[in-house]
């Protein structure tokens, strides 16, 4: 069945490819991003002309995560729009590189503002509308190093992701709080992909040049390269980036109550599918153990 559909982020990388694979689907999406009229205006045009060559209904639609107004006139517009919304995606998320000393702490905070606090406003603006209709999907773009290997020099947007999937986090929370309302959640756990993808080519740097120069001259010389060649090597030559936004659209299409919590696309398997496991077993007995096992999965309203 057709659904209306939010991406955030989805300018590029992982967001443009899911809301293209969920147009193609025959979903309803909407496509955000900022600058719509500025610096992402050619890619509206794109879009619009993809969508059209396509026979798909993947429209866009200005969201900025880090405004409160924006995303609140962006859920407006669409329920205006398409008259009614399903499915949430949070895709939002920038990535930085380097030593974390050299990063200053409001950098930390658009970081954590970007990735964290984006989708909570989203949530805000988008969760009233899903819970009077008693039905719902959250999907959560996370991704494995919060869990998996943890290579150097990437420590903000770990942090970061951290925040967004780590146990009793944020989307591990939601999930719980929005079942009795018939909002299912999944976190979607992807790998390093190091091609395909804008994540690094388009990485933020350290705002101190001088702190990260003393890493980059000093001890530590070399240390950049070698580990995002290293990523690169640990990722199969065929690893396909476009699988992550595949799984999302296998999840979309999954009948309600049967979409699974976690699902991890991973092709370098850096280990956080096992250590996820643990840790989503440890959560589920202890729901059991307290009595709430019931918030486990959505309720089925109607």
């Amino acid at each position: 069945m057709s659904q209306i559909i939010l991406v955030t982020g989805a300018s590029s990388g992982f967001g443009l490819m899911t809301a293209r694979e969920l147009a193609q689907a025959g979903h309803t999406v909407y496509a955000s991003m900022r600058e719509t009229q500025g610096r992402n205006a050619s890619r509206v045009a794109e879009i619009a002309q993809w969508a059209k060559e396509q026979s798909v209904d993947l429209r866009t639609v200005e969201l900025d995560v880090q405004s409160d107004a924006s995303v609140d006139a962006a859920i407006e517009a669409i329920l205006k729009d398409a008259k009614g919304l399903d499915v949430l995606v949070h895709n939002a998320g920038h990535m930085v590189f380097g030593p974390a000393e050299a990063f200053t702490p409001e950098q930390m905070i658009q970081q954590y503002d970007v990735n964290v606090l984006g989708a909570q406003r989203v949530n805000r603006a988008a969760l009233p509308y899903l819970r009077e209709q008693g039905k719902g999907l959250l999907v959560w773009v996370g991704s494995s190093s919060t869990r998996g290997g943890t290579p150097p020099f990437l420590a903000p947007y770990f942090a970061a992701k951290a925040a967004l999937d780590a146990l009793d986090a944020l989307a591990v929370s939601y999930s719980t709080e929005l079942a009795r309302w018939g909002i299912e959640s999944t976190i979607m756990v992807p790998g390093a992909f190091t091609k395909g993808t804008n994540h690094f080519a388009h990485s933020g740097k350290p705002a101190d040049a001088s702190v990260a120069a003393e890493y980059e001259n000093g001890p530590y010389a070399g240390v950049t390269d070698q580990a995002l060649k290293g990523l690169a090597r640990l990722e199969p030559a065929d690893a396909d980036p476009t699988e992550v936004a595949r799984e999302i659209v296998n999840v979309v299409n999954l009948p309600f109550g049967k979409r699974p919590f976690r699902v991890h696309v991973d092709p370098s398997q850096d280990g956080a599918e096992v250590v996820n496991a643990v840790a989503d077993r440890m959560r589920r007995e202890m729901y059991f153990a307290i009595g709430l096992q019931d918030l486990l999965s959505p309720k089925i309203n109607g």
